[in-house]
């Protein structure tokens, strides 16, 4: 997976993806938001690799940015291409996406009222 994760380094904040969560959660769909969840929890770990956080920057970044492959605003398909490469990072970075990741991960989405197998109910403080 080639990169440039400074290009998406400015658009990686908690505050702006909670925002964009919170904008857009229903468009990405529970699972999609569970990846980034994944991937956001993985780069709160203390021993996840700088590598690994640096593939995280990058991904969650894009996610995060409205400038990206396929702008996010196309109706159905604009999130098509920030799935994608959620799926494969989460794929790459399985070994640094433990239980307590996944834990922290669905208790975000239950705070949300937001579940794994795809109903969504965003309420998000």
């Amino acid at each position: 997976m080639m990169m440039d994760t400074n290009k998406y380094k400015k658009s990686f904040s908690e505050p702006k993806l909670w925002g964009k969560i919170a904008r857009f959660g229903k468009q990405i769909g529970s699972k999609g938001v569970y990846s980034v969840l994944l991937l956001y929890f993985a780069y709160k770990r203390t021993d996840t690799p700088r590598w690994a956080k640096n593939i995280i920057i990058g991904v969650v970044g894009y996610f995060i940015s409205p400038i990206d492959l396929i702008p996010d605003l196309t109706p159905f398909i604009g999130y098509t291409d920030d799935l994608k490469l959620l799926a494969v990072a989460v794929g790459t970075l399985a070994a640094y996406i433990n239980p307590a990741v996944k834990i922290q991960a669905r208790e975000k989405l239950e705070s949300w009222n937001l579940d794994v197998e795809g109903n969504v109910n965003l309420r998000i403080q």
